[in-house]
């Protein structure tokens, strides 16, 4: 074989042990199944970054996702179709189309509606977000359908954050009944708020709210088990709070709205 006969002793004795780089590997691999476990909606990037959070390990992203497609994992997530747009609304124009760059706090706020299964229960939940950090300022929901309540409830959360401020703010929705409605105009007619809306049926004039609200029943679904919760009442107060103060974001360079 051509090998001296110490360096054949020293492999020998050494074969099954691990070296450093092995070591790191396999204690990588332990802690993207468990995240993977935990969080099966999260994509190799969130996951290294939050192993950068916790532990303090920095590793390249493209060395968490070789480990990932070793392991075999990858995020859990829906698909979706393309549509295409519709027409605007002549009542309030879309001022945002695709101009999303915001400098301040509460200069464009979305806002948007989507449903939550909970013990085989319906809850419709409205959403208020600030587009300048993707915080959710705003939020309410019900169990009774057609109910206008929540639109109004998370509006009066908004109302009170920009009380005060010296700049307009935009406030940017889709074409729904509640929103067009003159009563709605009316609960913010005080304010110093400029309306804008997506074109009908284009909720890729919405992407910030769309994303998130996607994101939302992607991480309820796979990372979360809400029935374990009393109540929805807890479950979304909990979600928000993990939402707001603890999920990083991509967009925000994987830190945290607030």
């Amino acid at each position: 074989m051509k090998v001296s006969r110490s360096g054949y002793y020293k492999w020998f004795k050494n074969k099954n042990v691990l070296n450093s780089y092995e070591i790191n590997r396999e204690y990588m691999f332990k802690l993207i199944q468990e995240y993977h476990q935990k969080h099966p909606s999260w994509g190799y990037r969130h996951i290294n970054r939050q192993i950068r959070v916790d532990i303090g390990w920095y590793v390249s992203d493209n060395y968490v996702h070789k480990c990932c497609k070793f392991l075999n994992i990858k995020s859990v997530v829906r698909k979706y179709k393309y549509r295409k747009p519709g027409e605007e609304s002549i009542k309030y124009p879309n001022l945002v189309k695709n101009n999303w760059k915001v400098s301040k706090p509460l200069e464009l706020i979305v806002t948007d509606m989507t449903c939550i299964k909970y013990r085989k229960e319906l809850y419709d939940i409205v959403l208020y977000m600030d587009a300048f950090n993707i915080e959710i300022i705003g939020y309410s929901y019900t169990n009774k359908h057609n109910s206008i309540a929540p639109y109004y409830d998370g509006l009066n959360q908004v109302l009170n954050k920009i009380k005060g401020i010296s700049y307009s703010t935009t406030l940017h929705s889709d074409q729904g009944v509640v929103y067009s409605s003159m009563a709605f105009t009316n609960a913010h007619k005080d304010y110093n708020i400029i309306r804008s809306m997506s074109r009908a049926g284009t909720p890729t004039d919405n992407p910030k709210m769309e994303s998130i609200n996607g994101w939302i029943k992607d991480e309820i679904i796979n990372d979360w088990n809400i029935d374990e919760y009393d109540s929805f009442d807890d479950f979304i107060n909990a979600y928000i709070y993990y939402y707001n103060n603890e999920r990083l974001a991509y967009s925000l360079n994987y830190k945290t709205p607030i």
